[in-house]
This record gives C-alpha cells, structure tokens and sequence, in this order.
C-alpha cells in the first residue's frame, strides 16, 4: 500500500492511499514492447523447408476464371493464348479491359522453379495486378495430377 503526504499536523502517521500506481505497469509494458520489436524481425530468418502440399478446402471460382499459366519451358500462356514475358501486361489489359481488380490464377507445372514463378507474379504485379491466386491440386503428393479426385485448389496472394 501507499502512504500520503497530506498528513495533518496532530498527526505523524502516513495517510494510507487506496489507487493502483500504475507507472511500474506501464514502464514493464513498454520494456516488453521495445523486446518484441527488437525480435521479431530476428525470428524471420531464412531457414530451408519442404513445403507442404495444399490440404485447403477448394474456392469457388467466377465463371469465367482468367488463368496464367507458367510451363515447363517457362513460356507464358493468358487464357489459352501464348505471350511474352514482356507482353504479359497488354494481354492481361486487353483480356481484362483495363480491370485491375480482377483476380488472376496463377498457375505454373510442377518443375517450374520457384524464382521464374516469383519473377511471373513480378510482371503481374508491375502491371498492376495485385489479386493473385495461386492454383494447386489437392493433396497432390497423394494423387497423381491426373487422377479425378484431384481437385484445384487455390491459395491467395493479395
């Protein structure tokens, strides 16, 4: 408990005060702050993992889904048609209309490395394209790609 100062003249004792001091709450508080922000960006470190497969539960999809698709040869397809990496925004503003809210699927074969994919969502996202969905097949170690009971999947990005 806290003693008070205001204590009469007749009297020597403290006063006893009944309110929660909180300076010793908030100095703790902010040293804990100040140690969370210090760590965090330490806990972010690179580390080599295997990902694991999709276990998501499939999306629903618009009924026209607008796909990009990243092959073996790391050429570039919009829709069904074939394009340059440096063409890519003019085929998606001409498929799109100039929308840049419309959501992109991504999609890209199994040996495509994971930097030619980055740089892919790179292109799109240089032209403005922020609503990114990677596509995926369900429990795709499980199941060939092939098999009917592989379903996409899709993973958002933006």
């Amino acid at each position: 408990m806290a003693g008070s100062l205001n204590a009469s003249a007749e009297r020597d004792e403290l006063e006893e005060n009944h309110e929660i001091n909180v300076t010793p709450f908030i100095d703790v508080m902010l040293v804990l702050l100040i140690i969370f922000m210090v760590a965090a960006p330490l806990a972010t470190v690179d580390i080599n993992v295997d990902l694991p497969t999709s276990t998501a539960a499939p999306q629903p999809r618009p009924d026209e889904p607008l796909y990009v698709t990243v092959q073996e040869d790391l050429s570039v397809s919009v829709g069904n048609e074939p394009v340059d990496h440096i063409a890519l925004r003019d085929a998606l503003d001409r498929v799109t209309g100039g929308d840049k809210e419309a959501r992109i699927f991504l999609r890209a074969d199994r040996s495509v490395a994971y930097g030619d994919l980055m740089n892919v969502m790179n292109l799109l996202r240089i032209g403005g394209y922020l609503k990114i969905a990677l596509v995926g097949l369900e429990g795709v170690s499980e199941a060939p790609a092939g098999t009917p009971d592989a379903a996409p999947v899709e993973a958002s990005d933006g």
